[in-house]
């Protein structure tokens, strides 16, 4: 190794060194404000120095579970093996990051804002957070987010994307108002079709013109109570990478539709049309189509209840186990806007099923937590599979669904090894 190989530092990611380049050329007045408190020995700072405080705040995997698999830096892209997955309320450390662009710089709670617009409002209005606490009640829901291509390692021929396993899934409690009461507020024209919105991370090219995604919902999903402007997430403010300092959440859909560092939300007289709302961005064909096979985006629909699904957290696939020990199996189970109504689980790839107790959800789009204990007739390889029915009786499929362009909506069911000696 060459004397720069050694005393050049090794970059700990991509938007490390994103902010590594912008504070090399901020002033110490900028680098105290992001710190909060006066630099007091800055003149003796080494030049384009970065403080230690700043490097920690600024990392997304900074509190997040050993164990997490990033599937990409720039942007972020990072989920967890089930096993992590096993509290019924999902902490911070063990929650998917799913990011399109860079995460916002310079985020100002004190003096964010929040514009309700579009052709389909009475008179556009502007809130600060502040004003958002206080003028609108405050509700908390337990509410479960999962990424549209969650799965997407399943499929083959392999769809385009992060592969994705079966991580991209959570369910916390968030805090905040409800969106009807806040477009109520505002006031909605009759001709009200579709709400979109719009938030501050940054493209990938670092035009700071150019949106990075701009989904929405219908009217419909807007209006119901669970769909909320949060701040909080399991009581504490959201963390940067989810969306500080506030985000729009609507459970049982793709997590995509919930948008992070909202600053604005329109409300339209047709289906919103925001960056990917189109082609086969969160879109499925309408009909089953062969692999590989090009579908004409007539033919496409919008991804919006997700699929009933299940996934076993404990124990981890590879687990070890004395014959005469009963075996301990959990997990969760979700079914977009439907409830969950029952739960089977097999260790004889579907020739008998099992069924498991299931609890019911915290408020609705909440996940249901399942158990069952299992017993071996003899010593081993055995997998076991979990399969959930929702309370319209469609129940997960044992492999792969319909192939699609983009991967989305696997919901065959969660399978694990273990070994019983």
């Amino acid at each position: 190794m060459s004397k720069t190989d050694k005393n050049t530092p090794k970059k700990k990611n991509n938007l490390t060194q994103d902010r590594r380049e912008f504070l090399q050329k901020s002033t110490l007045a900028t680098l105290s404000a992001l710190l909060g408190s006066t630099i007091v020995h800055a003149a003796s700072m080494p030049e384009n120095y970065i403080p230690v405080a700043l490097e920690a705040e600024f990392d997304p995997m900074k509190g997040k579970s050993e164990g997490m698999i990033i599937r990409n830096e720039k942007p972020w892209n990072v989920e967890p093996a089930p096993h992590l997955l096993n509290d019924a309320v999902t902490p911070f450390a063990s929650i998917f990051i799913r990011n399109n662009g860079l995460i916002p710089e310079n985020v100002d709670a004190a003096n964010w804002t929040l514009t309700i617009g579009g052709e389909s409002v009475v008179k556009e209005k502007i809130y600060t957070l502040d004003e958002l606490k206080k003028k609108f009640k405050a509700y908390t829901y337990q509410l479960t987010l999962e990424c549209g291509g969650n799965g997407r390692a399943g499929f083959y021929p392999p769809a385009s994307g992060n592969q994705w396993e079966e991580g991209a899934v959570y369910c916390s409690e968030w805090t905040g108002v409800r969106l009807k009461d806040v477009l109520a507020d505002v006031g909605v024209k009759s001709d009200a079709v579709y709400i979109g919105y719009y938030g501050k991370d940054t493209h990938l090219n670092g035009d700071p013109n150019k949106v990075v995604i701009s989904r929405g919902a219908p009217m419909a999903k807007a209006m119901q109570d669970e769909t909320l402007l949060a701040w909080k997430l399991n009581g504490n403010d959201i963390p940067l990478q989810h969306g500080y300092p506030l985000r729009l959440v609507c459970g049982g859909w793709p997590a995509s539709v919930s948008g992070k560092w909202v600053n604005k939300i329109v409300v339209r007289n047709k289906v919103h049309d925001g960056e990917k709302m189109m082609g086969d961005s969160y879109r499925v064909p309408k009909y089953p189509v062969a692999p590989g096979e090009k579908v004409p985006d007539e033919d496409m629909k919008i991804i919006e209840s997700m699929p009933v699904k299940s996934i076993i957290t404990s124990p981890k696939t590879g687990a070890m186990f004395g014959i005469s020990k009963k075996l301990n199996v959990q997990g969760h189970a979700w079914a977009g806007e439907n409830e969950v109504s029952e739960m089977h689980v097999t260790i004889d790839f579907g020739a008998t099923w099992k069924k498991c107790t299931l609890k019911k959800p915290a408020n609705r789009l909440a996940w249901q937590q399942w158990s069952v204990e299992l017993e071996f007739p003899q010593e081993g390889y055995y997998e076991i599979w979990a399969k959930a029915t929702d309370d319209q009786g469609i129940s997960q499929p044992m492999v792969m669904p319909a192939w699609n362009p983009k991967g989305y909506l696997n919901n065959a069911c969660h399978r694990i090894a273990v070994k019983v000696s």
